[in-house]
C-alpha cells in the first residue's frame, strides 16, 4: 500500500508529491520549465536535506510563506 502526499500543486505542470513505499520515499517534482524529476530517498532526513538545498530561502524572497508551507508539508510526510 502506497501513501501519496501532495506537497504543493499550482497546476498540472507545477507540483511536488511524495509517495511513501514502506521505508522508501519517492519525491516526484513536475515543472513546466524542467519536466518531471524523480528522487528516491531511504529516510526522511535525507529527503529534508535535499529539500533544504533544493528550496533555498534566496529563491523565495517575498514568498517566505510559500517556502514555509513547502517545508512544513515535507516534514509532515
Amino acid at each position: 500500500m502506497f501513501k501519496k502526499h501532495q506537497i504543493y500543486k499550482i497546476d498540472n505542470y507545477n507540483m511536488l508529491t511524495v509517495v511513501v513505499q514502506g521505508k522508501t520515499l519517492i519525491v516526484r517534482e513536475i515543472s513546466d520549465q524542467w519536466g518531471e524529476d524523480c528522487h528516491t530517498f531511504v529516510s526522511r532526513q535525507e529527503m529534508l536535506h535535499w529539500a533544504k538545498n533544493r528550496y533555498r530561502a534566496e529563491e523565495f524572497v517575498g514568498r517566505e510563506d510559500e517556502l514555509a508551507e513547502i517545508m512544513h508539508n515535507l516534514k509532515e510526510v
